[in-house]
């Protein structure tokens, strides 16, 4: 037959939509032409095609071939597509059979020789087979990212030549095998190793039970940065799910996916001279940015003021919603960014504001000014802001002599009270809305005479009346309480002390 069609996948966001390859051939002067809104390197697809069909030992038709790349108005990129058309182009002349070819998608770039390429974006491109009940067909180096998804077959190739000898019968692709344990520690770093800073640890481990957003201020040297960096040891073990979606992000970023990430949170520490589509993602062609690279792990802000002030405030809206709606002005694009944001600012321009040592000279008006980068309104939506000041040389002494609980411990602990969470509100704390919070975050007259003052002392807004009533309802489920405490209110409003009306 002169038509075959075959199926492969597009990459769009973190979706991978359908595209039907068509391949026609016809009478004419021998020619090929691809159409369906194929960008450079998927016009340029047919001489890797007809390098890797002719050195494969297959004729290549001398005739006029047209491959359509539908649904024609999803635009087309990379050398994903190489495989099925050079598949349709055997099958429409014949040397291919196509009996069996709807059962399978296929996607892969061609080497001149024939061999098979890896490529990024796999994972989704294999969430998608699944719901469609198709076989998927990978190159060999994509076939252990492909198989973390359950449900879906992955068979794996390293040549064409493998490919049409499955399709034709003559021999059989091995299945990948489902990839299961995979994950190792979730950060080769130990909360034992930092000495001292109790009140921080505890803030930490109240951030990672809730899943709450959290400012740390402090003197340099003080273990902000190590506080942070120990905070993914704590965090509940992903879900599947959740781990899916994260692993999806990863694989369309530029530096893909590895197998040994898996159920790992991510922890991103972007620079503070990054850009706002750094941290959120952009291009002509969108792609994810810091905050997405995060989703469901942490994004760690260090030197907070220092971040030019119109890139932090892009953070806004994704805090509260949980993904990012990229705009362009040819396609638009949407990523997950369920983040966890943990900050570090000094308390002043030389850092030293209230240090034992008396070094500090700021004036005010310097203080006021360096604390002013970072915005009222970002500053709302974090949690909670702790205090991280400077540990007396004998007291560090002494607690280096001690032996500090480890994060295995402190998870255990974190995992306990968001299982709590996940059978209450059926999501953590932090995630509550404004109906949730009023239904399972209720306080005793009291308690909310109590939370008044608060509110009106500090000047707080009415969104961060609902925050501090998330992170009480944390401390409570820490504590293993059904109900909400004087002691867990008044801890939660202690987290928001260093607000900005309170400096």
């Amino acid at each position: 037959m002169s038509l075959a069609t075959v199926y492969s996948r597009a990459q769009s966001g973190i979706e991978s939509p359908l595209v039907t390859v068509e391949v026609h051939l016809s009478n004419g002067l021998p020619s090929l032409s691809i159409v369906g809104l194929p960008e450079t390197a998927v016009k340029e697809s047919k001489d890797r095609v007809r390098g890797a069909v002719l050195n494969s030992r297959f004729n290549f038709p001398k005739r006029r071939t047209t491959i359509n790349l539908a649904p024609a108005d999803l635009p087309k990129e990379g050398g994903r597509f190489d495989l099925p058309i050079a598949l349709g182009i055997l099958a429409a002349a014949g040397q291919l059979s196509t009996d069996t070819l709807a059962r399978y998608e296929f996607v892969g770039e061609l080497a001149l020789s024939g061999a098979l390429r890896p490529l990024r974006g796999v994972l989704p491109a294999a969430i998608a087979a699944r719901d469609a009940g198709r076989i998927l067909i990978v190159p060999q180096e994509n076939a252990a990212e492909a198989s973390l998804v359950d449900g879906v077959e992955v068979l794996a190739a390293t040549h064409l030549l493998e490919v049409c000898a499955h399709i034709n019968a003559i021999g059989q692709l091995s299945p990948a095998p489902r990839q299961t344990q995979v994950h190792g520690e979730s950060s080769p770093d130990d909360l034992s190793e930092v000495h001292g800073q109790q009140h921080a640890k505890r803030a930490l481990e109240v951030a990672a039970a809730g899943g709450h957003s959290l400012l740390m201020i402090g003197p340099p040297g003080t273990g902000k940065t190590m506080l942070a960096s120990r905070l993914p040891g704590i965090l509940p073990t992903m879900s599947e799910d959740e781990a899916l979606e994260a692993a999806a992000v990863a694989s369309i970023s530029e530096r893909g996916f590895s197998v040994e990430q898996w159920q790992q949170r991510p922890f991103r520490t972007p620079h503070h001279t990054a850009s706002g589509v750094a941290l959120v993602g952009g291009g002509s062609n969108p792609r994810p940015g810091e905050i997405s690279l995060a989703d469901h792990g942490v994004l760690f802000l260090d030197e907070l003021p220092e971040f030019d002030r119109k890139v932090l405030e892009v953070l806004r809206e994704p805090l509260e919603s949980g993904h990012i709606t990229i705009s362009r002005a040819a396609r638009q694009a949407e990523f997950p960014a369920r983040f966890q944001l943990v900050a570090a600012m000094n308390p002043c321009p030389c850092g030293y504001l209230g240090h034992s040592n008396g070094r500090c000279h700021c004036t005010a008006e310097q203080v006021q000014r360096y604390r002013a980068k970072v915005s009222g309104p970002l500053l709302d939506r974090i949690d909670m802001h702790v205090e991280v000041p400077s540990v007396p040389q004998t007291m560090l002494r002494a607690a280096s002599q001690e032996t500090a609980e480890s994060s295995a411990t402190v998870r255990q602990r974190v995992e306990t009270a968001r299982n709590r969470q996940i059978a209450r509100n059926g999501k953590a704390n932090a995630m509550l809305k404004n109906r949730d919070v009023q239904q399972h975050c209720r306080i005793n007259d009291a308690d909310s005479h109590l939370l008044e003052q608060a509110i009106d002392r500090l000047g707080l807004s009415a969104r961060a009346y609902h925050r501090i009533l998330k992170v009480a309802r944390t401390v409570a489920d820490l504590a293993g309480e059904k109900d909400i405490a004087t002691p867990h209110l008044t801890e939660a409003i202690a987290y928001r002390r260093l607000d900005r009306s309170a400096r």
